[in-house]
């Protein structure tokens, strides 16, 4: 992991970012909906996170910033942000829900834990839930409909998929906002769980910016041929979590 931050320089250029030229109102919509507050669940589930931080594997800024790095390139990167990524790509190529049911049937594979899982879905139904009151959309209404219908499972990468869809986000401006919040939102629990101060959590998250710019950077380059765990060590932990002597997460 050290490697990863001291050749990150070199690795997280621009080079294959798009320069967006977003509509200020487009902006406002996305800071929303990654509020802390906008209510989700994320502040519910650890991922894992909670099993490590009560080996004292993860007790301290260093350790969490490592964690969250292996989390970022190995977990998200080869997991939900493809994952992400396809939603967005075969929308805009078939405009049809039906077209990315595989999609998410791999997303329901690909989580071997079963709280990881369950925290996926739950986390993908709630962001549908909350969303919908908020626009009048045919597709969000068809993909809730689907899932109602045991047809989705509606996992949150794709179900957040399909609603930036909706709203025309750029794609790589998704993909980023995504891996950041998934992120920050296992930060802001870490705070909570180790504890830590609210300034390590902040410090922590700003040595990750670059770290969201460089995983995009990988994403947008794989497929779903590239989908896969190279995390093990958190799948695990994943597993492992539900038999924690005491549990203050969901996963």
């Amino acid at each position: 992991m050290n490697k990863r931050r001291n050749g990150l320089s070199s690795r997280s250029s621009t080079k294959g970012i798009t320069t967006i030229t977003i509509d200020p109102l487009m902006l406002v919509e996305m800071m929303h909906i990654h509020d802390s507050a906008f209510p989700i669940g994320g502040y519910t589930h650890s991922f894992g996170l909670e099993t490590y931080i009560q080996r004292d594997i993860v007790k301290d800024e260093n350790s969490l910033i490592q964690w969250c790095r292996t989390y970022l390139y190995d977990n998200l990167g080869y997991g939900d942000g493809i994952l992400l990524k396809e939603t967005l790509e075969v929308l805009k190529k078939s405009g049809s829900l039906a077209a990315i049911l595989e999609v998410d049937r791999l997303a329901h594979a690909q989580k071997l834990a079963r709280e990881s899982r369950e925290g996926s879905l739950k986390m993908g139904r709630q962001f549908l839930q909350t969303v919908l009151p908020l626009q009048e959309d045919e597709s969000l209404s068809q993909w809730a409909q689907l899932i109602r219908a045991k047809e989705a499972h509606g996992h949150y990468a794709t179900t957040y998929g399909v609603f930036s869809n909706t709203r025309a986000y750029p794609d790589q401006m998704t993909m980023i906002a995504f891996l950041y919040s998934s992120v920050a939102n296992l930060v802001h629990n870490a705070v909570r769980a180790i504890p830590l101060g609210q300034s390590t959590g902040v410090r922590v998250i700003h040595q990750l910016h670059e770290d969201c710019l460089h995983v995009t950077q990988q994403v947008v380059a794989r497929s779903l041929n590239d989908l896969s765990n190279h995390a093990i060590g958190i799948e695990l932990a994943s597993m492992e979590h539900e038999h924690l002597h005491s549990r203050l997460f969901i996963s």
